[in-house]
């Protein structure tokens, strides 16, 4: 719970949009003293809360993008601010009275809702500059990530429509197949240019995989000339833009490992095994460990602690949350898989897993929960991984 939810006189829930938030301030005793929107300036902002009592929490429903000018505002007028994920709005809405969705009724909604059930809500922890800024970098990388996988897609598609045996050789992860994609074009566009320019442009690549690659292109059928012309204008601009994405993704971790190399907690967590630099600085950008009072908080927030469901004299079965942060827990989890033939004691606790039974999937979540109590041990205290 967050700590200035009991002490405070009155909340003001704030639905928060790019134009215009809608402000609802409502008493202890459910009384509702202010109603109304409020532009997404500052000058607005800045008189809306000058309006309410010092011991008034403010609360919004998302924390960054359109939520962060209004969190400015609030710390700059001494007001002590907190977070309702948006899901537990939607689900508080359900226990009012009507069903429409406006601003207006979900501002009530925020408010009333972190006056009842304070455990709710979530802190905002005081901005730090250099990690506000590591993480706007690692948006823009998964942004870059995201825009390349989507690239690499419609490039397979094109691939496969022209010449699926070239497809299936193809190797997007490749400088050099990227390259002679790029300047080449398909399939078709290589077999123009003739071997020795594809041999020129792939200098020092694999040579058997671009003999069968040409193998390919010889044994299967050229389709018409429209297809080719039209084909290999649209494999160069892909594949140059997979090649710049991961260019600058490159760019930008170094940049965040640049950033955060004074931090102890990303210094640290680079000593557990099966942790690398983007997990680690992902661990330090979206963890506030103060936040949490133990491993199992974080392990809920993280998405891999087990679900119960128990109902009277019936059996108590465990399964898998589908909730918490899924970035986190697909992190978490999919990093794991550098552990499985380890000799460390993760390797041993994957191996004991499946001796149990449990298939790939089920032993690394539980090799991920036994590792975040020892993440979570090294965040608390700062401290290097001991075996």
């Amino acid at each position: 719970m967050v700590p200035e939810a009991s002490s405070c006189t009155a909340v003001l829930g704030m639905d928060v949009g790019k134009f215009s938030h809608w402000a609802c301030c409502a008493t202890r005793l459910g009384e509702v003293t202010l109603n109304k929107p409020v532009g997404n300036a500052e000058k607005e902002l800045d008189a809306l809360f000058s309006q309410v009592g010092p011991q008034t929490l403010v609360v919004v429903d998302q924390v960054r993008n359109i939520g962060s000018l209004p969190i400015r505002r609030a710390r700059l007028a001494g007001l002590p601010v907190a977070y309702l994920p948006g899901i537990a709005a939607h689900e508080a809405s359900k226990l009012f009275a009507g069903d429409a969705k406006t601003d207006e009724r979900d501002a009530l909604v925020i408010a009333k809702t972190a006056l009842g059930i304070p455990d709710a809500l979530l802190p905002i922890s005081a901005p730090d500059e250099k990690l506000e800024a590591a993480r706007s970098l690692a948006a823009q990388r998964d942004h870059l990530i995201a825009c390349a996988t989507r690239d690499k897609n419609r490039l397979r598609s094109i691939l496969l429509e022209s010449c699926p045996a070239f497809e299936a050789q193809c190797d997007l992860r490749n400088d050099h197949w990227l390259a002679m994609l790029e300047k080449l074009g398909g399939p078709w566009g290589i077999a123009d240019a003739g071997k020795a320019a594809m041999g020129a442009v792939t200098r020092g690549a694999n040579r058997a995989g671009m003999d069968a690659a040409w193998d390919a292109i010889s044994e299967s059928s050229r389709p018409s000339a429209f297809k080719v012309s039209a084909e290999n204008p649209q494999v160069m601009l892909l594949a140059h833009r997979i090649r710049e994405a991961a260019d600058e993704v490159a760019r930008l971790d170094a940049e965040i490992a640049s950033l955060l190399e004074a931090d102890s907690t990303y210094a640290c967590l680079l000593t557990v095994p099966g942790i690398g630099p983007r997990t680690a600085s992902e661990l330090v950008i979206g963890i506030h460990i103060d936040d949490f009072p133990d491993h199992d908080h974080l392990a809920s927030y993280c998405g891999i602690a087990p679900r119960n469901r128990q109902s009277g004299t019936s059996i108590s079965s465990v399964s898998a949350s589908r909730q918490g942060n899924k970035r986190l827990k697909n992190l978490l989890i999919f990093s794991c898989n550098s552990l499985v033939r380890s000799r460390n004691r993760f390797g041993e606790y994957y191996r004991k897993c499946r001796d149990r039974g449990m298939c790939h999937g089920e032993a690394l979540k539980a090799v991920a929960r036994k590792r975040l109590k020892v993440i979570y041990a090294i965040m608390r205290d700062k401290v290097p991984y001991a075996a």
